[in-house]
């Protein structure tokens, strides 16, 4: 064999006159299946990996591509949720501050502006949902569990959901994948990844990715000024929200004011004060409740959805200001309106005067990332394991970081749990053998928002409370 051709002898015998004839086609060998297979996902790889890029932001690590060379960043809205700047990290490892400037629940897009971009960045084209077929194939690059960026996955568009928008795949997919591109055999972007869907708590499954056009009307929308990452003037016409633990009913309608991304929402309002320690809490029927609250200034500073447990939303905060502050109580699914309760209580106020004998330092130490003064008690939640109480906490970390954690109660025996920004137990520890101070010293894997739980050891624990985190080094 010379230069891949190959003398394929054909003989045919003609038996006609007693001559025979012999004829001889020289063919080209068509390349292995497999390695045709290998040389597409290299070449997708190596077009497409430089545009992919990790995201980091209050709500954990996802993946995003850049779509234009002076620094759009197109990712999904879960991943940058609750925050208006992020780290982007590049393939080539550069750091950029991101600005979120656009932001949509449905479609669960988002768009990031980076700051201090001094020359042109590599860029994913974005495809046409017309030519996407069932079977063709499909490569999803991304930042698997927010620690293996640039992690390439191959397979097919398993379906496409044209009721929703959405195209299925095997390709697979694990936390920090969302935001990343779904890309096809030319490096085009064909859908943007943002949900595995499984019944069991393995990451694997279903693969969903909001197709190309839903992406390019939204790109459209935000640079039109039509999507914001913003939310409406207070309302004047506010309920009032008495921090008194009594529950309010009521109900989202299509008749309420709407947020920008066409999401229902009542507003409550309510008088702090600073140092006071409260705790809201809103409970649906039929819809998926969210939780927004803003100081007297107007400025956001705290939201959530889930952390009531369930579907249910839930805000445990230390108010800084004394003033006027306004709750939007929300649904995260677009459209959803049904019935919910909503309730305030304040449960504690940080004083200079904590009973437990505790060796920390005052809030006058740089060093010290979150200080919380609480009580476990009735408005804790509750372990379904055991039935203890726990109160959870969050704080903002950064890779190589060392802190140190300590939990401090002359009225139970403390408990510590920290979880990292994927959700996994980092460390515990019991407070033996003082049995009044629980404290973990650790150097943070990675950049992210961490999760710290105060617990009792025993199940029927409770009672007063100091936690501190603070910087070592």
């Amino acid at each position: 064999m010379k230069q891949g051709l190959i003398k394929f002898l054909a003989a045919s015998l003609i038996l006609c006159g007693g001559i025979s004839t012999i004829a001889t086609f020289p063919l080209i060998a068509p390349p292995p299946v497999k390695a045709q297979d290998e040389d597409t996902n290299i070449r997708v790889y190596k077009q497409a990996s430089p545009a992919v890029v990790s995201i980091q932001s209050r709500s954990g690590n996802g993946s995003g591509s850049i779509i234009d060379p002076k620094g759009l960043v197109l990712t999904n809205a879960h991943v940058v949720r609750g925050s208006t700047t992020v780290n982007v990290i590049l393939s080539d490892k550069r750091q950029f501050r991101g600005v979120v400037m656009a932001s949509s629940r449905n479609p669960d897009l988002a768009l990031i502006r980076l700051e201090g971009v001094t020359t042109n960045l590599p860029t994913i084209q974005i495809a046409s949902s017309n030519g996407i077929q069932v079977g063709q194939r499909a490569f999803a690059i991304g930042n698997p569990f927010g620690r293996f960026a640039g992690t390439l996955t191959t397979g097919i568009i398993s379906r496409i959901d044209s009721d929703r928008k959405l195209l299925q795949t095997d390709a697979a997919l694990n936390p920090g994948n969302s935001g990343g591109p779904l890309l096809n055999s030319r490096a085009e972007l064909v859908g943007v990844n943002t949900a595995i869907f499984t019944t069991n708590s393995a990451n694997s499954g279903i693969g969903l990715a909001i197709e190309a056009d839903t992406v390019k009307q939204f790109i459209a929308s935000a640079r039109q000024g039509a999507i914001a990452n913003n939310t409406p003037t207070v309302t004047r016409s506010s309920n009032v929200l008495n921090l008194d633990g009594n529950a309010i009913a009521s109900v989202l309608t299509a008749s309420d004011n709407t947020l920008p991304d066409g999401s229902y929402y009542k507003a409550y309002q309510f008088q702090g004060e600073a140092g006071q320690s409260v705790v809201i809490e809103m409970r649906g029927n039929g819809i998926d409740p969210y939780l927004v609250l803003f100081d007297s200034t107007g400025r956001k500073i705290a939201e959530d959805d889930d952390g009531g447990g369930g579907k249910n939303a839930r805000i445990a905060i230390t108010l800084s200001n004394t003033g006027g502050y306004t709750l939007y109580a929300n649904s995260y699914e677009v459209g959803q309106a049904g019935s919910f309760t909503i309730a305030g209580t304040i449960t504690g106020r940080l004083t200079n005067n904590f009973t437990s004998q505790s060796p920390i330092e005052s809030t006058d130490d740089r060093r010290i990332i979150l200080q919380k003064n609480g009580i476990l008690g009735t408005q804790s939640r509750v372990f379904a394991r055991d039935g203890s109480l726990f109160d959870a906490f969050s704080f903002n970390g950064q890779a190589g970081q060392v802190v140190q954690i300590e939990l401090v109660s002359s009225d139970f025996h403390p408990y510590l749990v920290l979880f990292a920004p994927d959700s996994r137990i980092l460390q515990e520890n019991n407070g033996l053998p003082s049995r009044k101070n629980a404290s973990m010293t650790l150097e943070l894997p990675f950049t992210g928002t961490y999760r710290t739980i105060v617990n009792a050891f025993a199940p029927n624990g409770k009672g007063a409370y100091k936690l501190i985190v603070k910087r070592v080094r």
